[in-house]
């Protein structure tokens, strides 16, 4: 039996001070390593801010960023793998919603770009084109943001090719609470695997969002889950749950490749 233990953390971010928040971020990291947490999970654009009006190119982290250091040392010295939105420069007119995944090695990288961007981030960000999934621990964790999880194709797809988590960083405004609740859960249900979200809480800019991290179990179920405010969750991934629970119910398996010719049949 594989056990993960992962942490789902939330805190205010600061718009546009990636100190501050790498600051908030390593506090977050070294409370979940304090308890026994392999892996923790920090919210979308987390470290340079969900704010419009600090979306410019010039603001987008690059990955070489002495800033990013203290999370570099952190993931290193307690051996564990973070996981962080952020706005990443790409070019020097692009720029793309990302998430930095730093091993416990400290070798930071941005494997994945946020591919369904949602209304006005597509004004600035550029799209990703793949998906993408991190290896540890005998888990395959694979990588989603906010509004990819809307799409049951993106864990599905993440889900056929092999993936025993989906790991979510998000951002969602107050009075989107049962939605949030509603996809995540989904996705853990129709591809029997965990489900690992993790919310922006507080104000940015001129927003407030609702935070609402949580763990889900491959039935969809919450192991976890909390409000508002600061805090974490922290839960433990069961691989043989995983299985025992795609044996007994296997919709990800049964899918049909199509569904064939559509008929419509008119009665009066």
């Amino acid at each position: 039996m594989t056990v993960l233990r992962v942490a789902s953390a939330q805190a205010e971010s600061v718009p546009g001070d990636v100190a501050a928040n790498v600051a908030t971020a390593v506090s977050l990291v070294t409370e979940a390593a304090d308890a026994g947490a392999r892996v923790v999970v920090l919210p979308e654009l987390f470290l340079t801010g969900y704010d419009p009006q600090v979306w410019t190119h010039d603001h987008s982290l690059a990955l070489d960023d002495e800033r990013l250091d203290p999370l570099r040392e952190v993931a290193r010295a307690r051996s564990v793998l973070v996981v962080a939105g952020a706005a990443v420069r790409r070019a020097l007119d692009e720029s793309t919603l990302s998430l930095l995944v730093v091993p416990p090695d400290g070798e930071l990288g941005a494997p994945y770009d946020k591919q369904h961007l949602f209304a006005h981030e597509r004004e600035f960000f550029s799209p990703g084109g793949h998906g993408t999934t991190v290896a540890l621990d005998g888990w395959d964790l694979a990588l989603g943001v906010c509004y990819d999880g809307c799409f049951p194709e993106h864990a599905l797809s993440a889900a056929a090719g092999g993936a025993t988590a989906y790991l979510c960083p998000a951002a969602y405004f107050v009075g989107a609470e049962h939605r949030r609740d509603v996809y995540y859960a989904a996705r853990a249900l129709d591809n029997g695997m965990y489900v690992v979200f993790s919310g922006l809480t507080g104000r940015c800019g001129a927003a407030e969002f609702c935070g609402g991290s949580a763990v889900y179990d491959p039935e969809g179920r919450p192991v976890e889950r909390m409000g508002t405010g600061r805090g974490m969750v922290v839960a433990d991934l069961h691989l043989d749950v995983v299985q025992r629970t795609r044996k007994e119910h296997p919709m990800a398996e049964d899918r049909l490749d199509g569904l064939g010719v559509r008929h419509r049949v008119e009665v009066s």
